[in-house]
């Protein structure tokens, strides 16, 4: 894993020396001007502040704190069946074009005397997804952090996403849409496992749309 525990701060808002605010703020102007644009008219004055900050926010996966993260949601359980959270949505950015990729993940596990809260898998999908990513490298993230966080007995990553990089430029082709997936344990050894958490991701699933 690429993340390890410590006590960063990951406030979206805050630079606190982990995004150069003013770096980015000169280098849209830089960017504005070399459109042909006119920074100084009133649409545009503030643009580069507000490109600044956006990207704070896009990209706060970078600085999260996964023990602040998680925050001590991990509980002992007698439970050995599939926990599935499915339909997580998700933005992030693809690192070749800076252009958005937008989607949804499905994540499973199969608990061996843990399990983790509810509300932590969205949080530890978003870690991921605020960076500047692949849906690859992404998909196979989020299940080695939930493996080696919990142990389980298997883990399961299905995502699926509409990438702008290919419905606005290139190919130009609006409904073309990416799936990865991420089979660890059980998932990977055992096809009915597998099959069921399919099945159940599947079932009652809507179409993708920006």
């Amino acid at each position: 894993m690429d993340i390890k525990f410590s006590n960063n701060r990951s406030d979206p808002e805050s630079s606190d020396g982990f995004i150069d605010t003013q770096a980015i703020e000169a280098a849209a102007l830089k960017m504005l001007n070399a459109f042909g644009e006119d920074p100084e008219r009133e649409g545009l004055k503030n643009t580069p502040n507000r490109v600044a900050r956006m990207y704070s926010e896009l990209l706060a996966g970078y600085h999260a704190d996964p023990q602040k993260l998680v925050n001590g949601a991990i509980f002992d359980v007698s439970y050995d069946e599939m926990v599935i959270v499915r339909d997580i949505e998700f933005y992030s950015l693809c690192e070749h074009h800076l252009l958005p990729f937008i989607g949804r993940a499905h994540v499973a596990y199969l608990p061996s005397g843990k399990v983790i809260g509810i509300s932590k898998i969205p949080r530890i999908v978003d870690m991921y997804a605020r960076r500047l990513q692949v849906q690859e490298r992404m998909t196979r993230q989020i299940a080695d952090f939930i493996n080696d966080l919990l142990q389980p007995r298997g883990v399961a990553v299905v995502v699926e996403a509409l990438h702008l990089c290919t419905m606005m430029r290139g190919v130009r082709k609006h409904d073309a849409r990416m799936t990865t997936s991420a089979m660890q344990g059980g998932f990977r050894t055992n096809s009915a496992t597998r099959q069921e958490f399919l099945d159940n991701i599947s079932r009652g699933a809507s179409q993708l749309k920006i």
